[in-house]
């Protein structure tokens, strides 16, 4: 029984694919599966993303083709995988670091400060997930600047239903992979506007996508993987930082200039707001591994009462 089967009620049965590729991983150490790869979602409705039940679905362009990958937790430390399509081997081959596998905790001293010491010793099960798809992360990331996460999670759900391509599988809705490095490259102009993207992220990610393979092999063997990133027009550190949280598992990136991050980790650490400087000042007791104090404290630690309105989104495609 594939981890499809559970929701085979409401499942769409998209394009045929025939029976899927299976697998199972068996993790060395404790693992929350949903609470490790739920940083990969963008929003309730991602398009490439989805959970039905007890089982976590994923739409993707590997190197090797589109697939549909679905993940469910059957028993105690064991995951059972089935993916569809083209990429299936490829995406089974990387459920893996998908579940953290390559994620090294070994250095990490979590007694630092007693809130994050709490936090580790009550989620052992985070790990640091990668997906290996670096384009992808960078499309995201750069539509995520400046903007509320209301704003980009609709401009991704658009641009990839109107210019990805549909997975097969027994997916619980229509899923999407993203559009190819050249599709990201040759979408018109008024699709960007159209779907809520302001002109410098769609020119940063245009730039970027002329640059193509060239610009995914510069950053995938670059030992500071910023440095290839951030020479692109309209990319800069907090994008870099994003991209190599997501597609590469950095358990060090921190994401300087994000409107929320330094606030959250200042009342959670401190009981007080802190800037930039001074969340660098704070993580600067977990070296090599902030990211990952940040992601116990997003899942785990106090947060500060809300204060006044929430930022309301702006939308310019009426203009």
């Amino acid at each position: 029984m594939h981890p499809g089967a559970n929701v085979a009620r409401v499942r769409d049965p998209g394009p045929d694919a025939g029976a899927p590729r299976e697998t199972e991983y068996r993790p060395p150490h404790p693992l929350d599966l949903h609470a490790t790869i739920g940083i990969h979602r963008r929003g309730p409705r991602d398009p490439t993303m989805t959970v039905a039940g007890s089982v976590i679905w994923r739409a993707s362009r590997t190197p090797e083709g589109i697939a549909a990958l679905a993940l469910r937790e059957t028993a105690p430390g064991t995951v059972r995988a089935a993916a569809w399509g083209p990429g299936a081997a490829w995406a089974l081959a990387q459920v893996p670091a998908l579940c953290g596998a390559l994620d090294d905790r070994d250095a990490f001293e979590p007694a630092a400060h007693p809130l994050v010491a709490d936090l580790h010793r009550r989620h052992p099960g985070l790990r640091l997930s990668r997906t290996d798809l670096t384009f992808d992360a960078l499309a995201v990331a750069v539509l995520e600047q400046k903007v509320t996460g209301l704003q980009a999670f609709g401009a991704w759900r658009r641009l990839v239903t109107w210019f990805g391509e549909r997975v097969p599988g027994p997916t619980p809705v229509p899923m999407f992979a993203p559009p190819t490095i050249e599709q990201w490259r040759t979408i018109p102009s008024w699709a960007w506007h159209r779907a809520g993207v302001e002109p410098p992220q769609s020119r940063a990610i245009v730039t970027a996508a002329k640059r193509g393979r060239s610009l995914v092999a510069a950053v995938e063997a670059a030992s500071d993987r910023d440095t290839p990133l951030t020479a692109i027009r309209g990319i800069g550190a907090w994008t870099a930082a994003e991209v190599r949280i997501r597609a590469f598992g950095d358990p060090d990136a921190v994401s300087v200039g994000d409107y929320h991050l330094a606030h959250e980790v200042g009342f959670a650490l401190t009981g007080h707001r802190t800037d930039d400087e001074g969340m660098l000042r704070l993580l600067a007791s977990w070296p090599g591994h902030r990211q990952r104090v940040i992601r116990l404290i997003r899942l785990g630690g106090p947060r500060e009462p809300r204060r006044g309105p929430r930022l309301a989104p702006e939308d310019h495609r009426d203009r």
